[in-house]
């Protein structure tokens, strides 16, 4: 249950990623510079936090064992994951591009079979953890149905540019994030791991922000504002907590599962984020319902965890 809830606290902080997003493209502001400008304002945050904690050398170290896999999966965790979300942007309210991100509830759950555990001395892929899948397409049906009110008609161009990339992203980042887990082996704590991942994909985003530069000039001042908001918000206090979250969570399939499913709660966040400073109207009787399905699945995910919790603890025993 406290992973559950870390986990929904991080999506109040996430949330803040679509509704500056979306308000930093409505005002010109390029999405190169929206994404690369979040990770730069990250780094300083996280060499701070490591080297205070006295990690900076181990993590160096894990770094150095595993050079090729560190850039692998931090560009699959957090380039393939944040370049195409800042991106779709442009395509629609953040609402929109929240609710499209709520694919990675699924996308998690699916990835499953591409890990290993080790039981009774071998290793052993894991499961689809079914009960997990099931709930999260109930709250995958709510945020259906949240965005079905909203939304003008599915067209191709809409599909290009503001489903296929959060698709993309949707997979990208528990598909990163699961494969660093697994690579570190619990050997780095949270921070240590975060940081590791931003300087492996410096070079991703040093690129990003050059072609920025020379397509769209410059940022503003006010997206550097923005971007400065969403690197302390979202990237640094909402990626810690999840990160803190799954790693809690990472030997126990349907707990993870669980976990990454309150990402759900960012539409509701988006949401009301978007009525308070945008003056958007509120959701009607089809969006509502949405908020129930999606309010009920989170519910439904606490409790699976909950069981799965009892059940591994009486094999344990057994």
């Amino acid at each position: 249950m406290k992973e559950i809830a870390i986990g929904i606290l991080a999506s109040l902080f996430f949330a803040v990623t679509f509704i500056l997003n979306r308000s930093m493209e409505l005002s010109g502001g390029s999405w190169m510079w929206s994404a690369s400008l979040r990770f730069f304002f990250m780094l300083p945050f996280f060499v701070i936090i490591v080297a205070m904690r006295g990690k900076l050398r181990p993590l160096f170290s894990e770094m150095k064992q595993h050079p090729v896999a560190w850039v692998v999966w931090s560009f699959f965790g957090f380039v393939l994951f944040y370049a195409p979300i800042t991106y779709a942007a442009a395509s629609g309210p953040g609402w929109l591009v929240g609710g499209t991100w709520q694919l990675t509830i699924v996308a998690g759950v699916l990835l499953t079979p591409l890990f290993m555990d080790r039981k009774n001395g071998r290793m052993v892929r894991q499961k689809i953890p079914l009960g997990a899948l099931a709930i999260s397409c109930v709250i995958l049906a709510g945020v259906a149905l949240l965005q079905a009110e909203k939304s003008d008609g599915f067209t191709w161009n809409g599909f290009l540019t503001g489903v296929l990339p959060v698709l993309i992203a949707a997979f990208a980042y528990p598909l990163g994030n699961r494969k660093m887990m697994a690579l570190c082996g619990g050997r780095l704590d949270t921070f240590s791991r975060i940081l590791g991942m931003i300087i492996a994909s410096l070079p991703f985003w040093i690129l990003l922000s050059i072609t920025g530069w020379a397509t769209a000039g410059p940022p503003s001042s006010s997206q550097l504002l923005q971007t400065f908001i969403v690197g302390l918000s979202s990237g640094v206090i909402a990626t810690t907590l999840f990160f803190i979250a799954t790693d809690r969570s990472r030997h126990n399939p349907g707990q993870l599962a669980s976990v990454e499913a309150t990402q759900s709660a960012q539409v509701l966040f988006t949401v009301i984020g978007e009525v308070i400073l945008f003056q958007a109207a509120f959701p009607g009787t089809i969006a509502s319902i949405g908020i129930v399905l999606i309010i009920i699945g989170m519910i439904l995910h606490s409790w699976y965890t909950k069981i799965t919790k009892e059940r591994a603890a009486r094999e344990h025993v057994a």
